[in-house]
C-alpha cells in the first residue's frame, strides 16, 4: 500500500513545487494501473504548526518585536491541525483500493479559508505586545493570491467520511508517464532552469503562469463582490 501526501498547490500549479507534486500524483495514478500495490494520493492544504508553517514564523517575528511580514494582505489560505491531517490521511489510506478502482486521488475538506492578514492581526493582539507593525513584502515568484478551493462537491465523489472526497481523474499509461519523465530527465541534465520549467509545463499541462492565475482570481473576486450590487439594482 503506497500513500502519497500531496498539496492543494498541485491544483492548477503556478510554481515548480506545485507542478512537481502534480507530476508525482500522475506517476502514482499511472503506477496503480499495473502490479499488485494499492497506490493513492491525498491532497490537502497548510498544516498548522508544521515545518514551514506561517504561525511559527509569526510567533518568532512577534517575539523579536516585529515587524510581522505578509507577502500580500489579500492572500487567503486553507489550514488544518496536525491531528486532523494525520487522522484523515490514515483514513484515506484505509479507503485506498476499496472501490472498483485503485489509484484514487483523495481530497480533504479544509473548511473555510483564512485571510493571512487577519491571522497576523489576531496573533499580534493575542500576544499582548504593543506596537508590532505588519509589513507587506510582495508576492514571491510563483505565489498565488488565493489557493484554489479543493472541495468542489459537484466535481468529486463522496466517501463515508464527510471530510474526504475522491477526485475523478484518468490515469496515464506507463508509456506516457515514462515519455514525460525522460523529457524531464534530459532537460535537467542540461542545467538550464528556464528550459526545465518549459518542459515541465509540457509534462504537466495544468502548470500555469502565476500572473495569469492571480489575474483570473482577482477578476472572479471582483465579480462576486459586485453581484449583490447588481441584484440590488435589479430589485430597485
Amino acid at each position: 500500500r503506497f500513500m502519497m501526501v500531496s498539496t492543494d498547490k498541485a491544483v492548477n500549479p503556478t510554481n515548480v513545487m506545485g507542478a512537481t507534486k502534480r507530476m508525482c500524483e500522475m506517476i502514482v495514478q499511472s503506477a496503480s494501473t499495473h502490479g499488485k500495490v494499492k497506490y493513492s494520493a491525498t491532497r490537502f492544504g497548510n498544516v498548522l504548526g508544521s515545518a514551514g508553517s506561517v504561525i511559527p514564523l509569526f510567533k518568532r517575528q512577534i517575539a523579536n518585536g516585529g515587524p510581522v511580514t505578509v507577502t500580500d494582505k489579500r492572500i487567503i489560505r486553507y489550514f488544518m491541525t496536525i491531528p486532523e491531517a494525520v487522522s484523515l490521511v490514515l483514513q484515506a489510506g484505509a479507503y485506498a483500493g476499496g472501490g472498483a478502482n485503485n489509484g484514487e486521488l483523495f481530497v480533504l475538506d479544509m473548511g473555510q479559508p483564512v485571510k493571512i492578514m487577519d491571522l497576523a492581526e489576531n496573533m499580534i493582539r493575542l500576544s499582548g505586545v504593543q506596537g508590532i507593525e505588519i509589513v507587506e513584502t510582495g508576492l514571491r515568484p510563483g505565489e498565488k493570491l488565493y489557493e484554489e478551493l479543493l472541495v468542489k462537491t459537484e466535481e468529486l465523489d463522496k466517501t463515508s467520511n464527510s471530510m474526504i472526497f475522491i477526485e475523478r481523474d484518468s490515469a496515464l499509461s506507463a508509456e506516457e508517464i515514462n515519455t514525460r519523465l525522460n523529457m524531464l530527465r534530459e532537460v535537467c541534465e542540461t542545467g538550464d532552469d528556464s528550459q526545465a520549467r518549459e518542459v515541465l509545463r509540457k509534462a504537466v499541462p495544468t502548470f500555469k503562469k502565476p500572473e495569469e492565475v492571480n489575474r483570473a482570481a482577482e477578476f472572479a473576486v471582483h465579480q462576486k463582490k459586485s453581484e449583490p450590487e447588481r441584484e440590488e439594482a435589479v430589485a430597485i
